[in-house]
């Protein structure tokens, strides 16, 4: 899968945006449940950052950290390589420091869910800014190192970064790091043509990084990479965020309820009846609200 070939450099040049996931609460969940820690976690993926990175002089990486309330870039390999290795851990760990500081201010009861969709928008903004830079860059690719829970509330920004790297022809690859599987990465990796995959055994997951997703996206064509098995499609309801096997869809805007509507709560849409019947009925009740 690529970008318009008239304007990329070769077939193994690639740009690979990586998301790495910080969120506390999960890493501290898999220090009690298990050995490996956010730091054999970094060792691990800095390996990886730095095989990509000999494996073409013309590679170009980024890494986003993925926290509980916010992301931020935490390394382009484009910055000047005298500044770019002693940044990239002082960056990151001011990111925890802030990000760890903001978590303490909410009460959340178990591994709350880290933001998984500011930091895929944040890699395809990059891309998109990539693109229009000049008429040569590489073929771009996300690759999501993620172990937290899905979190519903977020299923309508992800759904929408998914669909627009699929617009884009931009992979989105996916390695499950925490206990269970992802379906909204699951979904990301089907919908974009992309890799899903979820490691047995953590302590070689520089051997799962470097032998699934170092390869460039002309030399998959080449390999049988892992594929999709029994993909959860899912969905979030959006009155709720629960998950859901079978609801209410609006005909119009497709906004997906768990329970019947008489309106739309997204675009406003009638249900069964028709507007000049809702108008007396909704204007009664805000009415009352008032009151």
């Amino acid at each position: 899968m690529a970008s318009a070939p008239s304007k990329l450099y070769t077939d193994d040049v690639s740009l690979l945006m990586v998301t790495i996931d910080t969120n506390p609460f999960f890493w501290s969940s898999m220090k009690n449940s298990d050995s490996f820690n956010f730091s054999m976690f970094l060792s691990h993926v800095i390996s990886f950052l730095n095989s990509i990175l000999l494996l073409n002089q013309l590679n170009q990486v980024v890494v986003i950290a993925t926290g509980y309330n916010s992301c931020e870039y935490v390394f382009d390999s484009s910055e000047p390589s005298n500044q770019r290795a002693e940044r990239m851990l002082e960056t990151l760990q001011e990111f925890l420091d802030k990000d760890e500081s903001l978590s303490q201010e909410y009460s959340v009861d178990g591994v709350g869910s880290s933001l998984l969709s500011g930091s895929l928008s944040m890699a395809l903004c990059y891309i998109q800014r990539v693109f229009r830079s000049g008429p040569l860059h590489p073929h771009p690719r996300i690759l999501c190192l993620h172990g937290s829970p899905d979190g519903p509330g977020q299923y309508v920004a992800i759904m929408n970064s998914i669909f627009s790297a699929q617009r884009s022809m931009v992979p989105i690859d996916s390695c499950a790091i925490g206990p269970q599987h992802s379906a909204f990465l699951q979904q990301a990796s089907y919908i974009t043509s992309g890799v899903y995959l979820k490691p047995q055994f953590l302590d070689g997951l520089f051997q799962y990084l470097s032998t699934v997703f170092a390869t460039d996206l002309h030399s998959r064509a080449f390999l049988h990479l892992p594929r999709p098995v029994g993909v959860d499609f899912r969905a979030s309801c959006f009155c709720h965020k629960n998950t859901i096997d079978m609801g209410y869809i609006c005909s119009v805007c497709l906004s997906i309820f768990c329970q019947h509507q008489t309106q739309c709560s997204t675009c406003g849409s009638v249900f069964g009846k028709t507007r000049a019947a809702v108008e007396p009925e909704k204007k009664r009740r805000n009415m009352s609200q008032g009151a």
